[in-house]
């Protein structure tokens, strides 16, 4: 995704010479073809996001259009009240680009765990918030992350994740994409675990269940047209992001679904309640929390009670 990322916002920068790409500390071997280009447009302030966030908002006065990329813990937690007021506050197009999804820095620590990034960005006023699933997303989202008006987080992974759309797939912000039809079972994914989704619902496919994936690379604005029509028309719903369950996708979710009244089972799939312990690869995170396909289908089994 993030090569992905990357290779959009190039083309964009070709086009646009008010296109700015910001980031702090961070991009060496992945930026030096975008700052070769476009030296002008490029600017490292070094491990300084706060102050990265302020100089994208003073830009952005200035008719400018700004990325701005970090690590996704360090581009939301450390500038958060220059995010709130320079940008949120004054509603202006800096996009917030955050690199590595949850468990994409596996022998960092928590410090590097984007766990908490989707519920405090979601929370804005003004801000939207999106997680692709795939490079394909990634692309058509920083497109729209461009001509959106207002600021914008993307939370990307970094690690050659699969092409799940097909080329002909239209992904528009704040729209769910449908990835596979089915009565039986919806599962609503966000982010990275998009594969894990599709893969699970192979497997499913093959024990006679039939699952709707419905892949919610926008957060907010949140289609909630898609969930209310998915708790209506399937026995249950089952969430899956890599985020704290507390205040991420799965919980805007069930929101949806209390508000209307509606009665259908929901299943969240994410990150407890507290700071990941130990030590290893991001499979073995990821196991941890039952973020995978077999997570997918067991939660799927107990709410078809088999």
């Amino acid at each position: 995704m993030r090569l992905a990322f990357v290779d959009e916002i190039t083309k964009l920068a070709s086009r646009d010479k008010n296109v700015w790409l910001i980031t702090a500390d961070l991009g060496f071997s992945v930026f030096e073809e975008f700052k070769k280009k476009f030296p002008n447009q490029f600017l490292n302030v070094g491990v300084a996001e706060q102050n990265a966030i302020s100089i994208a908002a003073g830009l952005a006065m200035s008719g400018k259009k700004v990325f701005v990329y970090s690590i996704s813990t360090f581009i939301t937690m450390r500038p958060f009240e220059q995010i709130r007021n320079d940008i949120c506050y004054q509603n202006l197009p800096v996009y917030l680009v955050g690199g590595g999804s949850t468990f994409s820095y596996s022998t960092f620590g928590c410090t590097h765990f984007s766990l908490e990034d989707l519920g405090l960005m979601k929370i804005l006023p003004n801000m939207a918030v999106m997680a692709p699933g795939d490079p394909i997303e990634t692309r058509a989202l920083v497109r729209a992350a461009y001509n959106r008006k207002g600021p914008v987080y993307i939370r990307i992974a970094k690690r050659g994740e699969p092409i799940i759309h097909s080329k002909n797939d239209r992904v528009i912000l704040g729209k769910s994409s449908k990835l596979l039809g089915g009565n039986d079972i919806a599962i609503l994914v966000c982010g990275r675990q998009l594969p894990n989704a599709m893969f699970a619902a192979e497997i499913l496919k093959e024990e006679g269940i039939k699952c709707r994936v419905l892949s919610f690379h926008t957060i907010k604005p949140l289609d909630s047209a898609a969930i209310i029509k998915a708790a209506k028309e399937t026995k249950g719903l089952i969430t899956v992001e890599e985020h704290l369950l507390s205040g991420g996708f799965g919980s805007s979710v069930a929101e949806i679904v209390t508000d209307k009244g509606l009665h259908t089972p929901l299943i969240r799939l994410g990150i407890s309640d507290e700071f990941p312990r130990g030590v290893g690869s991001q499979d073995y995170f990821l196991k941890k929390y039952k973020l995978t396909p077999e997570g997918i289908v067991k939660a799927a089994k107990k709410i078809l009670k088999i």
